[in-house]
């Protein structure tokens, strides 16, 4: 692994406060110090992809290369089955600038109508960016169904409205601790410590 990932030093490649308190926490005691892009001042890169993975890689490429810091990026988003897979890559593009989820979940909500379709997925590729270029990718997902009206405020983001397979109450009513062991961010980073532990 790269010098400054050995000595504890990462750079999260993410200006949402809430998926820093995430990973931060899911990084634990494992990283030392950890940056978020936002407190560096880096640059955000358009997601251009049409995929999670390839977005992953652009963020984690960008902030590697501007920061010079092994960098981790994840994207991750909403896949509900009843809309093909939206709002998917879009997830954030559908709370609009102002990053409005009350409204994206609004939308979701009217997008599915009277569908009895209610199943959907959280999905999370981790990609992890050396500043010499290598790339490492790491896909988790946490199936579920969507209920309405949305309930709960632990969460961020489409948590409030995302019942897990197994629990009868959302990601956003959930503790983040228990959140934590079965998320589709944690699905993620269980395959990125794997990987980590044998490099």
């Amino acid at each position: 692994m790269n010098k400054k990932f050995e000595s504890g030093e990462l750079v999260l490649a993410t200006h949402n406060p809430g998926k820093v308190r995430e990973i931060a926490d899911l990084l634990g005691s494992y990283v030392g110090k950890i940056y978020s892009a936002g407190e560096l001042g880096l640059s955000e890169p358009e997601e251009t992809g049409s995929t999670f993975e390839a977005n992953a890689i652009l963020k984690a490429k960008a902030a590697a290369q501007e920061s010079g810091y092994v960098a981790l990026a994840d994207d991750s988003g909403l896949a509900v089955n009843a809309l093909g897979g939206q709002p998917g890559i879009y997830s954030a593009r559908w709370a609009g600038p102002e990053k409005d989820f009350q409204a994206a979940m609004q939308k979701v909500q009217d997008e599915l109508d009277d569908s009895e379709d209610r199943s959907a997925a959280f999905i999370c590729v981790l990609a992890l960016a050396l500043p010499d270029g290598h790339v490492e990718t790491f896909e988790g997902r946490v199936e579920g169904t969507l209920t309405w009206p949305p309930r709960g405020d632990k969460g961020f983001g489409y948590d409030p409205i995302f019942v897990p397979n197994g629990y009868d109450i959302t990601f956003g009513e959930m503790d983040p601790t228990e959140k934590h062991k079965i998320s589709h961010r944690a699905d993620a980073f269980q395959k990125f410590d794997r990987f980590t532990k044998s490099a």
